[in-house]
């Protein structure tokens, strides 16, 4: 398949312009090669994944994080990332982890989506943990019932204030500090950041008509209960 075909379907679904600032998606590595054999996807690009796209002849690798380094044994190969942008695209990171658990969503902010659902923590907590085995949990205040819920997939803890002022009582995300958890108004279920942004990757599968393989890659914690 031509390789701006590809791009072209991806930025169709995540506009490139609408990435964060700070943001790097989009090409990351772009070599002179104009048609694609084989696409790897993974979230991550580290080194074993460039090892398993050449070892499985992949001559394209798409993440959904992005690089703001490319070492220079990696310019053999096209790298592109959609990040942000997939992330707040209809259908993107946090759309596809509130399907998986079989929610739907009342209403959608930049980054931030909202569920209304009358669930108790017993129940969230048995959803959650069918799709994360390294859960934890904040409760400050002791809720036991839920009615309004919260998700930003990945680090997105920046938005339990905005989520507690649109009025919900749960907030569903990764990469919960201390700190913010100490001081959460509102409970607070940290699923990992592997865990809640490795299930989009089947959306560029949906949206693109091409070989793929998925890359062999698993969160860097280790599940004492393993």
């Amino acid at each position: 398949m031509e390789k701006s075909k590809i791009v072209k379907k991806i930025e169709a679904f995540a506009p490139l312009e609408t990435q964060e600032k700070w943001d790097c998606s989009g090409w990351l590595v772009e070599t002179s090669q104009t048609e694609i054999k084989k696409i790897m996807l993974c979230l991550t690009v580290t080194n074993d994944i460039v090892r398993q796209a050449k070892e499985q002849n992949c001559n394209l690798i798409i993440s959904h994080h992005p690089l703001f380094y490319v070492p220079l044994q990696w310019r053999d190969i096209d790298v592109y990332c959609a990040h942000t942008n997939l992330d707040k695209a209809h259908g993107g990171t946090t759309d596809t982890l509130i399907e998986t658990l079989g929610f739907k969503i009342s209403e959608a902010q930049e980054f931030v989506r909202y569920v209304d659902a009358e669930i108790s923590l017993q129940d969230l907590l048995k959803k959650l943990k069918k799709i994360s085995p390294n859960l934890r949990y904040v409760n400050n205040h002791g809720v036991i019932m839920f009615k309004k819920i919260a998700f930003c997939a990945g680090s997105g803890s920046e938005f339990i204030q905005e989520a507690y002022d649109n009025g919900a009582d749960a907030f569903v995300t990764g990469d919960l500090k201390f700190h913010t958890a100490l001081e959460s108004p509102i409970v607070v279920f940290d699923i990992g950041h592997f865990e809640s942004e490795i299930l989009v990757l089947p959306v560029f599968e949906r949206i693109i008509d091409a070989e793929f393989v998925y890359a062999d890659e698993k969160s860097p914690f280790i599940n004492i209960d393993k």
